[in-house]
């Protein structure tokens, strides 16, 4: 995992660190220096304009500058806050302008066609929202330094930091409580299936869908079955049987209304239930919901339509969790965030899943491009492995069905949901960059695990 730290935490990790300032600006330039003369592809006869500000940015850029010098690199530097409007035919624009305390607006230059490389942020963007205004010159490639930066992953500042380099430069960053997830993570703490296994090994009940939400029912039990669940049961309230569902999922009929205890009765042999996709809003549904969520005594994925039963609880979202011994993972989009903690996500998403997190005493995995995993004692885990392709209809009902696979078979709540969005990601990846639909990415999740082993 990739250490993530607030500007503020960066500024207190600065100033606890043994070296004096001049030696940590040495080694932040020479690092920027070693990415430029990758990016030039060599260093002698090449031309670098650094546009530089007033403060420690700005003294990093000017610190390679000057090793780039000494390797027969043209470097001119352009002070910040005086850039021609249009900056001089150069091989590489190095943006050493402002970093992640900048406030205010900032004009760049125009790069006139050269790539950009940023030190430690693109100058312009919010280091801890990425929020970003006019003022910023997208970069093809940051080199930050000692951890990453919450603006560098979350967007549009990851848009805005092309490609991220992170570069050690002696800093104590282990007390960092964010982290990027990194495949080499999921595939720590994926399991591998064993030579005994037997399909009630890792057992998934799903119990989702509706008539006329069919389809989320379907989208679940399958993703659960493609993540690694030897045995799914399905179950939609009301639906005798479904001849469109996964042609292994194993029925089970619920009355429509008043079922909880149907469900709670039957569970000796499953190790994770996903609840809420699709399964509808009426009062009988939100009713039965909360009831199966404060009892059940297995890990449990709330989804969707389970999601709005706990906000619309009289007791709050918090008030039908805390009750809960098993572990539990919230899926939210913000829509549906706003409705559990009564308030808007607002820019520091990262604040937000936790203090969800916090409240509820349940993981949360807030939805996005950006995907922010909080756990209730304020760790964070951040997956960037998915794009703009799953921004489409029925693919948090395929998440939440990976996930709860991966709860089946034993992977602790936080690192499920990690690890769960992390796949759905690559799934994502694998599949057509226009025309992908929900019901795509299940085939796609084999190979994703396969990769990993």
């Amino acid at each position: 995992m990739l250490p993530i730290v607030t500007p503020e935490e960066m500024r207190a990790i600065d100033a606890a660190a043994p070296e004096p300032v001049d030696e940590l600006i040495e080694r932040a330039g020479a690092a920027v220096a070693r990415t430029a003369l990758r990016m030039l592809g060599g260093g002698y006869g090449r031309v670098v304009n650094v546009v530089a500000g007033k403060g420690n940015n700005g003294a990093d850029g000017r610190a390679a500058a000057r090793r780039l010098r000494e390797r027969g690199v043209h470097v001119r530097i352009f002070e910040a806050d005086a850039c021609p409007p249009v900056l001089p035919a150069s091989d590489l624009v190095i943006d050493a302008a402002y970093g992640t305390g900048f406030r205010g607006f900032w004009s760049p230059p125009d790069p006139n066609g050269a790539p950009v490389l940023a030190v430690d942020i693109p100058s312009g963007v919010d280091g801890l929202t990425g929020a970003a205004g006019s003022g910023v010159l997208p970069a093809d490639r940051t080199v930050t330094f000692a951890a990453l930066k919450p603006g560098l992953v979350l967007m549009p500042g990851s848009v805005y930091a092309g490609e991220l380099e992170l570069a050690d430069i002696g800093l104590d960053v282990t007390k960092a409580s964010a982290h990027l997830v990194q495949r080499s993570d999921v595939a720590g703490w994926v399991p591998p299936r064993t030579a005994d296994a037997h399909k009630w090994r890792a057992a998934v009940w799903v119990v989702a869908g509706s008539m006329g939400m069919l389809g989320a029912a379907r989208l679940a039990s399958s993703a659960a079955q493609r993540s690694g669940a030897g045995m799914v049961r399905l179950s939609t309230p009301g639906v005798g049987s479904d001849p469109m569902a996964p042609t292994e999922v194993v029925g089970k009929a619920l009355p429509s209304v008043g079922w909880a205890g149907d469900v709670l009765a039957g569970t000796d042999r499953f190790h994770s239930m996903v609840i809420g996709p699709g399964l509808g809003r009426s009062d009988a549904t939100t009713l039965s919901v909360r009831e199966v969520v404060a009892k059940v005594p297995i890990p449990l994925v709330v989804d969707g339509d389970g999601l709005f039963a706990l906000a619309w609880s009289g007791e709050g979202a918090s008030g039908v969790l805390r009750s809960r011994v098993a572990p539990t993972v919230l899926t939210p989009h913000d829509g549906e965030f706003s409705l559990l903690l009564g308030a808007r996500v607002g820019a520091d998403r990262m604040l937000a899943a936790r203090r969800l997190a916090a409240d509820t005493g349940a993981i949360v995995a807030l939805k996005g491009p950006a995907t922010i995993v909080a756990h209730p004692d304020g760790r964070v885990l951040v997956v960037t492995s998915g794009d703009e392709r799953l921004a489409t209809a029925g693919t948090g009902d395929v998440l939440a069905g990976l996930i709860g696979a991966l709860l089946a078979h034993g992977v602790p709540a936080f690192e499920a949901a990690a690890a769960g969005s992390w796949i759905h990601g690559q799934a994502g990846w694998r599949g057509h960059s226009r025309g992908l639909i929900a019901s795509d990415l299940p085939g796609f999740i084999p190979s994703v695990l396969e990769s990993l082993e």
